[in-house]
């Protein structure tokens, strides 16, 4: 394309757009050439390290949640690509499940940061003061669960024994598995770090959950003619990946800082870490259709 016929199309661009191209070709004249530090944001993105001690390693500590809401922003823009589109083909299928399983790669492989980065001693001395924070208020987190798997895929053994007969759309929530990590059922208190959480987002889980119904992961691939054998292998490698792997490496960095030493500290949020995390007390799986009775019967083995 020539410059003539480049200017062409810009004007057509423009006009198609009810615009006057002229003035959008003066306001190019002025305008100034973007820069890398602009594009990123890296001033503001390295300015949002918020400490509340003076220990060295809470930076680290802060910066590793950051990478982590990164990553799971990043894997949900993937997810919502095969929840809205219509008809994608297994190519596109395999390509983003092929990144998904890269991201949770990195999510595993990141908790070295968290459990051979960081001081022991200055950890176990800060940590008190970001009572009652918890990495379980990421809300990310259940984002990417609801637009993974059916409202019923995220309820564990326990809370089914819970439901009624012909559960709810609000039974399904009542009875989730993470409300397991604040909510005594017996007496139905509930700790703080829980009733902020869904305070702030249970609505808008909700609203989500209303949206994606048809459109989960799950259920994009029970609409498909004859999936193929590859397309079900990288579908549970995601599953086990994410649902498996990530937590059990989440919870060998909690019992390194929480247990190591037999001291079994409490985590800032409260909750039962050590049969919370495990992946056989959340039973979380997004594609079950796909396992067998004896390997979901051994899920986190």
């Amino acid at each position: 394309m020539d410059n003539t016929e480049l200017i062409k199309a810009i004007e057509e661009k423009y006009k198609s757009l009810g615009e006057n191209p002229e003035t959008y070709l003066k306001g190019l004249l002025q305008a100034k050439p973007i820069t890398y530090w602009d594009y990123i944001q890296v001033d503001t993105l390295l300015s949002l390290q918020k400490t509340r001690t003076d220990f060295k390693d809470e930076e680290i500590f802060v910066m590793y949640h950051q990478v982590t809401e990164l990553t799971l922003k990043m894997m949900i823009h993937e997810i919502k690509q095969l929840s809205e589109g219509d008809n994608l083909s297994e190519e596109i299928w395999l390509t983003k499940l092929d990144r998904l399983k890269r991201y949770t790669r990195m999510l595993i492989t990141s908790f070295d940061i968290m459990k051979d980065g960081m001081s022991y001693e200055d950890y176990n001395t800060f940590r008190a003061t970001l009572t009652p924070a918890s990495g379980f208020q990421s809300a990310q987190f259940r984002i990417l669960e609801l637009y993974s798997t059916r409202l019923e895929n995220l309820i564990n053994s326990e809370g089914r024994e819970r439901l009624p007969l012909n559960p709810t759309f609000d039974d399904y929530f009542k009875h989730i598995y993470w409300k397991d990590a604040g909510l005594d059922r017996k007496t139905g208190k509930m700790t703080l770090t829980l009733r902020l959480f869904i305070e702030k987002y249970e609505a808008d889980f909700k609203a989500l959950a209303e949206n994606v119904k048809g459109k989960t992961l799950e259920e994009r691939v029970a609409q498909m003619d004859n999936p193929s054998e590859e397309l079900k292998d990288r579908l549970k490698q995601f599953d086990h990946f994410y649902n498996v792997a990530w937590p059990m490496v989440h919870l060998d960095t909690a019992q390194h800082y929480l247990n190591s030493k037999g001291e079994s500290k409490t985590a800032t949020g409260g909750s039962e870490w050590k049969k919370y995390l495990h992946p056989k007390y959340q039973q979380r799986k997004f594609f079950p259709a796909l396992w067998s009775a004896e390997e979901i019967a051994n899920w986190g083995e």
